[in-house]
């Protein structure tokens, strides 16, 4: 029987949050009801209240979750009832060119749930990166659900997006190794998970960029070796001292802007790697030499989830979790319920936590 529970939605651009009652159907052929247990606040979550995304009003708000399966529907044979998940916006559907070449992780046909959530009036919701998790509980396709050993849901949660983006882009798509210099630009959720995952893998040389020196000391918490703020500091030059006047062998950009690019850009080493975490909005555009391109040789990439195999990524990152090899519990700057979501935005907006995180 469909449930009626409390959810977050953005009903026009630019308009505060409201909690309304949402009707989540029983799940159909595929897809599995959740309840919901924690769910961070992104920026994800801004940018679809305000039409950065697209223009598909009313959203459901939260994406970043964990929780745990309350109901499958048919044919559902990869989680049942009971089982503690985190939730993805990258459900693999084992069929698609990059499927079929043994690269799931660049899944480009991946699912959502087929019926939809809906307002009491029977307004359909879309639910954000199709998941839709400020709510109670929520319908998602099975493939949504990567099943992890239970863990603090406020911590492995963020999993389910910027943590994963962030480690996923030092890790996966960038290749840190032992040894290695990575520099961060951007020292936000993405940009720290990123410096925790150059961490782990061995880097030797960490250094934080950004313009906040708030966000520069919390850096040096997750395991940077130096900081640099580019508000009073040329971000480059300072790159460049601390490698030996070469350069970082992987620079991400973990905020998405012309300017920042450009500085991963020049401050890499030659035949040095730059990793772009940080989401552009559609109207920005970046203009390089192409014989700067051509002469520095190695990579310039693009870090979607982190290059992430949810099935493979998160039960790993959760046993690191478990071990005490990566602080998840540290991204949590705070927790709050549903009614509290507007005001986490503005708090992230303004730089005041890293991550706020809504319990149910």
């Amino acid at each position: 029987m469909p449930s009626v529970v409390k959810g977050v939605i953005a009903r026009a651009k630019g308009a505060p949050v409201e909690t309304v009652e949402i009707i989540v159907p029983d799940p159909g052929p595929g897809e599995a009801v959740v309840t919901i247990e924690a769910c961070g606040v992104c920026h994800t979550d801004v940018h679809y209240r305000d039409g950065g995304i697209n223009d598909e009003f009313p959203f459901l708000l939260g994406h970043e979750a964990a929780g745990v399966v309350e109901a499958v529907g048919a044919g559902v044979t990869d989680v049942a009832p009971g089982d503690f998940v985190i939730l993805n916006w990258r459900a693999v559907c084992g069929q698609c060119r990059a499927c079929a070449k043994g690269k799931p992780q660049y899944c480009f046909n991946t699912y959502n749930a087929t019926q939809k959530m809906t307002l009491t009036d029977g307004t359909e919701l879309s639910p954000a990166l199709g998941i839709g998790a400020f709510i109670e509980k929520t319908l998602v396709a099975s493939g949504q659900c990567t099943k992890v050993d239970r863990a603090d849901p406020a911590a492995v949660g963020l999993l389910g997006c910027g943590v994963m983006a962030g480690f996923g882009a030092a890790v996966n798509t960038g290749g840190v190794t032992r040894g290695d210099s990575v520099a961060v630009i951007g020292c936000g959720g993405v940009g720290n998970a990123a410096i925790a995952g150059a961490v782990v893998a061995g880097a030797t040389t960490i250094i934080a960029v950004d313009v906040d020196e708030r966000k520069l000391e919390r850096a040096r918490s997750f395991g940077a070796t130096h900081t640099v703020n580019s508000a009073t500091t040329d971000a480059v030059e300072a790159i460049r001292e601390r490698t030996g006047g070469y350069g970082a062998d992987v620079v991400i950009d973990a905020v998405g802007r012309p300017e920042t690019y450009e500085q991963a850009f020049y401050a890499r080493d030659l035949a040095g790697t730059v990793v772009l975490g940080g989401v552009p909005t559609p109207d920005l555009e970046v203009t390089l030499p192409m014989i700067e391109i051509f002469g520095r040789g190695g990579a310039l990439k693009s870090s979607w989830y982190g290059d992430c195999l949810p099935s493979r990524d998160f039960p790993m990152l959760v046993d690191l979790y478990r071990q005490g090899r990566f602080d998840l519990g540290a991204f949590v700057s705070e927790t709050i319920g549903l009614g509290d979501v507007e005001s986490a935005f503005e708090k992230m907006r303004t730089g005041e936590v890293l991550r706020s995180v809504v319990v149910l």
